[in-house]
């Protein structure tokens, strides 16, 4: 059996995040494990390295899913780009060593926190920043985040 390394870059503003939620088709998991198994005619269950919450954005988020399909590499991954919607896209995919777990191998994880802060929000990022329309005190804001 091969497992699959994946790292999959996401718009989650119309999704319920991530993990799978049992009771519809609007999870990041939901699409991928979907098209996956069509494509290999198994049921696939993907592994992610941790979950986003309901319109949350991922860049890199690692998972892996095992199976027996022997298509190539190159086919999974078009074949994904061609079925998932195009808000999903799978930007790597590789095989891996069968002891690889997703969520128990992760090295790091980065969030970050856009913050509008106009008098008016840009309508071009909305959906990727937090509109604050005060000004904010940078220099007290840095103080209470340092470690």
């Amino acid at each position: 059996m091969r497992n699959i390394k994946m790292i999959v870059a996401y718009d989650g503003s119309r999704y319920k995040g991530y993990q799978k939620l049992g009771d519809n088709n609007m999870t990041i998991q939901e699409k991928l494990e979907n098209v996956l198994s069509k494509m290999t005619n198994e049921t696939v269950e993907i592994i992610g390295s941790g979950r986003t919450d309901m319109g949350a954005h991922a860049r890199g988020q690692v998972v892996n899913f095992r199976t027996n399909c022997m298509d190539s590499l190159d086919k999974i991954q078009k074949y994904l780009y061609e079925y998932l919607p195009e808000d999903i896209v799978v930007k790597t995919v590789e095989e891996v060593d069968e002891r690889f777990h997703s969520r128990y191998n992760v090295k790091s994880k980065t969030y970050m926190y856009k913050i509008d802060n106009n008098k008016y929000h840009n309508p071009f990022i909305r959906k990727y920043a937090t509109h604050v329309s005060k000004k904010l005190d940078l220099d007290r804001m840095r103080k209470q985040v340092s470690i």
